[in-house]
């Protein structure tokens, strides 16, 4: 009697396949770029024919798009949540910066640049980088407007200085692909400097005790598929 068992092959539910297409062209797009994905690459990443991922995205364009959008959005949730634990609104501005500033950041600045460079000629990429900035945004104005209303900050209009440290913040991940190595701190801090000026803000205020610019905070965000990251929806 043979000893060889053979096992069931699972069928994987429509909604729980698509996350895993989804989530591993994310994972591909953050460690090889927006460019790499294509059926076939997707294919062999998830070791199964090009044919089942064109059932869920006949177009590699539709992949790309939603790709960017996962990744992009599960780095929000990370830096910014919408339902944040206990903590003020200082607090957590400064937990986002600690985390944005650091090298584990890198991997989402080269994306939101290929991402960029590319809607200019994808209409469906092109759309999906408004909705996250508009998203992005918003979540940041969200906090800042919580801080306005506890007395914690102090700006005339909320929309416009999270516009003020979001450019910052890409003006500065428009380097992740050079080096970065000797970058003053002064520079590495550009955002944070920004944000305390416009919101009445001590200097160094959102800066947490053990933080240093530029440094890789324990615990920081970390590319779909890695194993303590939320599957994406």
């Amino acid at each position: 009697m043979s000893s060889s068992i053979q096992r069931k092959r699972i069928r994987k539910s429509p909604a729980d396949r698509r996350v895993e297409i989804v989530d591993a062209a994310a994972a591909v797009a953050l460690t090889e770029g927006l460019e790499c994905i294509t059926l076939r690459r997707i294919g062999e990443q998830l070791d199964v024919r090009p044919g089942l991922i064109s059932h869920y995205f006949p177009a590699a364009e539709d992949l790309v798009a939603e790709a960017f959008g996962t990744a992009a959005s599960v780095e929000l949730d990370a830096l910014l949540p919408a339902d944040r634990p206990d903590g003020t609104p200082t607090q957590h501005l400064a937990r986002f910066f600690a985390h944005a500033m650091g090298e584990a950041y890198d991997d989402i600045s080269r994306l939101w640049i290929n991402a960029r460079h590319l809607s200019r000629y994808r209409p469906l990429l092109r759309d999906r980088v408004g909705e996250q900035e508009a998203a992005w945004r918003g979540r940041l104005e969200g906090l800042v407007r919580e801080g306005v209303e506890r007395g914690e900050f102090r700006t005339d209009d909320p929309y416009v200085t999270s516009i003020q440290i979001l450019v910052v913040l890409d003006g500065l991940g428009a380097h992740a692909n050079t080096d970065t190595d000797n970058r003053p701190p002064a520079v590495t801090r550009m955002a944070v400097t920004t944000a305390e000026r416009e919101l009445g803000l001590p200097s160094g205020t959102l800066i947490r005790p053990g933080d240093e610019p530029g440094a890789s905070p324990a615990g920081a965000p970390r590319s779909p598929g890695a194993d303590d990251r939320p599957a994406a929806e």
